[in-house]
């Protein structure tokens, strides 16, 4: 089923100086995570990733928290998953494997993506804040891996991504007791980036984080985001050599020509956009 991107019901997104901010919208239902919000989030990602136009993305919400998590009736109804087959047990496979395609969409959008977290960011929020990029929070957040806490094993990311963000004994702390973390031991640990004393400064912060990595060129930025994601899960030779063809296939003497003259002349740069993808389904 398709979604048609100007008729969300989780989210609103706007774009403003080539910056978008996707904001979760249903304070009333604690920002719960369910099939439509999935499958809105999958949507409003590839319209993103597709169009090439915005250079950097926040994600911030409403209400008293971030996210309470995966809405639990989603369990007892719009998702059934039999446990009592081998058959069914391996579609439980499939279904969490097209669930944790929506998170990495994250990790692999073209530009780069920022969490401005409030309130309790909690189960499948940690799976989805974790694959950002940067995340500021206000004093008041938390952060907590709820799953455990109901009888399953975190499953969209967490667990996966966490240990690359924080120490690995602090993850198996939060993971095994269920515990909370603080926004202030979450600074400590290196979760977040920074910690503010209001949502509006917070949110002031990440869409300035934003403008800054809108100025520079997109391509470059691409290219950065390329080489930190490879460069945290292989070797330093490996990434060095990733590197060197990374670098030799988007170099542009342009770029940094005109970047240079912009910072001589204190104004912006002039840079092209990423080239808009098509589906190759979509072509012909």
């Amino acid at each position: 089923m398709n979604t048609d991107i100007n008729a969300l019901t989780c989210f609103t997104l706007s774009t403003t100086a080539q910056v978008a901010h996707l904001v979760l919208n249903k304070p009333e239902a604690l920002n719960t995570m369910h099939p439509t919000f999935w499958r809105e989030l999958d949507t409003v990602l590839a319209h993103l990733h597709q169009k090439g136009t915005a250079r950097a993305l926040v994600i911030s919400s409403t209400g008293k928290h971030f996210s309470a998590g995966m809405a639990l009736e989603t369990f007892g109804g719009a998702i059934t998953i039999d446990d009592q087959s081998p058959e069914g047990r391996a579609a439980i496979f499939d279904l969490l494997t097209d669930m944790q395609a929506t998170f990495t969409r994250l990790e692999n959008l073209r530009i780069p993506v920022i969490m401005a977290i409030h309130g309790g960011c909690i189960g499948g929020a940690v799976d989805m804040v974790t694959a950002g990029c940067i995340r500021y929070a206000t004093q008041d957040a938390f952060f907590c891996i709820q799953e455990i806490n109901i009888g399953m094993v975190a499953d969209v990311g967490t667990l996966q991504r966490l240990p690359k963000l924080i120490p690995l004994g602090v993850v198996k702390e939060l993971a095994y007791t269920g515990r909370r973390l603080s926004a202030a031991k979450a600074l400590d640990y290196g979760l977040v980036n920074e910690v503010f004393d209001t949502q509006e400064a917070m949110l002031a912060a990440a869409l300035q984080c934003a403008k800054e990595i809108a100025s520079k060129p997109p391509v470059a930025i691409w290219g950065t985001k390329q080489a930190v994601n490879y460069a945290r899960d292989h070797s330093v030779e490996d990434s060095l050599r990733q590197m060197g063809w990374l670098q030799g296939a988007i170099w542009s003497n342009q770029h940094v020509r005109e970047s240079v003259t912009a910072m001589k002349q204190k104004r912006a740069g002039d840079f092209p956009a990423l080239t808009p993808l098509q589906r190759f389904a979509d072509l012909g």
